[in-house]
């Protein structure tokens, strides 16, 4: 600010002595008021801080017009170098008119202009010094420019902060998509292994309870078990693996015991395409056992609801529909006009404890059968009556030719059970 004044009185001194110069090429020296030096060299004007600015702008304002008072202080420099080597010597001029009477006056060493300094070395440095504080003060407000727009994220081009802005964030979402296939693929994978895994457990068990089911242990010999089904529901039966050709004859033996009441249920059903009756052995409510070939019915005379063992035997032949029925070797009952001459279809389902109503489901819990059956076998002929006796009395063991009874020719389900089987005396021994 002293460097700015000093330089105003001496353009105010170049003035007056080129307006109105003295004869004889002489000079008047007149001090001036302060007033008229501050009118003369007015301050740089400061920026005005206005409310509507934001701070990055008033930054930015601040930054342009320090600038431009550096590069108005670069152009007056040189000239007011030069008006200082003249008043240099019109200083000198001045005091050598003045008698010295300056110089013996105080001991401030000032002369009678004021506060100006006598050596302008002095004035060089100091307008040196205030160029210098300006450059600070510039790059002081340039790096608070930049650390403030740093610090806040706001760069000078608003749009392309935006566009980078959401550049950055398209480039976050497509990451977390990808993320999410990765995650969803990893799902897939670990479900798909653990359907895997839960259906060979599942398996397993199933083994396990089938492997139960048998009684855990071997049969003696492949015919020595029996079907246990010991509710009655539409879910427990067994099954005969083979099925019939077609037949004009049949015999069909069984041992089966039952204490159910009403009616022991559906001992065996054979059912084909067509026909879910083709053969039966039902009893069913309060009626009596009754055999239906091809839908038609005949009432046979059994009963074996008493719980023990009974040997059932059935023969049919298609010539007049000529029927038997025994119980323990007994032919307790016979008669005829049996679907007659009506051959047996091949292909249909055995089912040990249900009656079908489809072929191999659709089962009625009320038509099925509960207790238990063994030595359940067909034969395509009618058998001799003594060849009944001799089965049911144990003489003779006598598997079907069409349909045998052998353990891996039945298999049971819903948690009816295979369990080894008393021996033929000792089913007889319960009669």
């Amino acid at each position: 600010m002293l460097a700015l004044l000093a330089a105003g009185v001496a353009l105010a001194v170049v003035a007056r002595a080129q307006d109105k110069p003295v004869p004889g090429n002489r000079f008047v020296c007149t001090a001036l008021p302060p007033e008229a030096v501050h009118a003369g060299c007015p301050l740089p004007a400061m920026p005005m801080q206005g409310g509507a600015l934001s701070p990055e702008e008033e930054l930015r304002a601040a930054v342009l017009q320090l600038r431009e008072t550096v590069v108005q202080q670069k152009e007056t420099l040189g000239a007011q170098r030069e008006a200082i080597r003249e008043l240099t010597g019109k200083l000198a001029r001045c005091e050598g008119l003045a008698g010295g009477k300056g110089r013996g006056s105080g001991a401030t060493g000032k002369d009678t202009m004021g506060d100006l300094p006598r050596d302008p070395g002095h004035v060089v440095e100091q307008l040196s010094r205030s160029l210098q504080t300006l450059k600070d003060r510039l790059e002081s407000l340039e790096l608070q420019l930049r650390t403030n727009a740093s610090t806040t994220g706001l760069p000078s081009d608003f749009r392309e902060v935006l566009q980078r802005r959401l550049g950055e964030l398209e480039r976050q979402l497509l990451r977390k998509v990808a993320e999410l296939e990765d995650e969803k693929s990893l799902l897939h994978n670990e479900t798909s292994a653990h359907r895997q895994k839960t259906e060979s457990t599942l398996n397993a068990l199933l083994q396990r309870v089938t492997e139960l089911e048998r009684g855990n242990s071997a049969f003696k010999t492949p015919d020595a078990f029996k079907v246990s089904l010991p509710l009655r529901t539409n879910y427990l039966y067994g099954k005969i693996k083979k099925t019939l050709p077609e037949l004009y004859a049949f015999t069909i033996c069984l041992w089966l015991r039952s204490s159910a009441s009403p009616g022991i249920g559906t001992p065996f059903s054979y059912a084909v395409p067509g026909q879910a009756n083709e053969i039966v052995l039902i009893e069913w409510g309060n009626n009596p056992i009754e055999l239906l070939i091809n839908d038609k019915v005949a009432q046979l005379p059994l009963f074996v609801s008493d719980g023990k063992w009974h040997h059932i035997c059935i023969t049919w032949t298609t010539r007049d529909g000529m029927w038997e029925a025994f119980q323990d070797g007994e032919k307790l009952g016979t008669g005829e006009n049996l679907a007659p001459w009506h051959p047996i279809k091949p292909g249909g389902v055995l089912i040990l404890g249900q009656e079908q109503d489809t072929v191999g489901g659709r089962f009625d819990a009320t038509q099925a059968f509960v207790g238990e059956l063994s030595q359940f076998n067909i034969w395509d002929r009618v058998l001799r009556a003594q060849e009944i006796i001799n089965i049911a009395n144990c003489s003779t063991n006598m598997p079907g030719n069409i349909i045998p009874w052998v353990d891996n020719n039945v298999d049971v389900f819903g948690g009816a059970s295979k369990w080894p089987v008393e021996t033929c005396e000792e089913r007889l021994l319960d009669l």
